[in-house]
């Protein structure tokens, strides 16, 4: 198991584009992913904006997914998240996936998020496992 961090935001898009995403995996159900809170993850209150803690959960909560079952692309089904704390600049979040359950077609897995070792959110997931032909990472 790869128990260092790597930089998984390595084509352009959005997380990319906002800094990136650094990802490892603890063991075959558990993973870590983190990145570092900047000016432009704000909203107008001064503290990380909802969205942006949004998709960085679904980011590296779809990778862990992805992992999880072989490296099949995986998207999202569903996604709940409880806000439970504020995040602020500067800060590194840290989110800690754990798979709960894999079927053929699915797979379930809930996540926490912490800044300087506080709980800021949780979330529970649904990922569908997609059955491309010929399709390696990236499409």
């Amino acid at each position: 198991m790869n128990k260092e961090f790597e930089q998984i935001s390595v084509k352009p898009g959005f997380m990319k584009h906002n800094g990136g995403l650094l990802f490892k995996t603890i063991s075959e159900n558990e993973y870590q992913f983190k990145t570092t809170i900047k000016d432009n993850h704000l909203n107008a209150a001064g503290i990380t904006h909802g969205g942006f803690i949004a998709a960085v959960v679904d980011a590296g909560a779809g990778t862990a997914a992805h992992r999880a079952v072989g490296n099949s692309q995986c998207v999202t089904i569903s996604l709940e998240l409880k806000f439970i704390s504020v995040v602020k600049l500067g800060q590194e979040l840290i989110g800690t996936t754990k798979i709960q359950k894999k079927t053929k077609s699915m797979v379930f897995l809930t996540c926490e998020l912490k800044a300087s070792d506080k709980i800021v959110a949780t979330a529970s997931g649904v990922w569908k496992i997609l059955k491309l032909s010929g399709a390696g990472p990236g499409g």
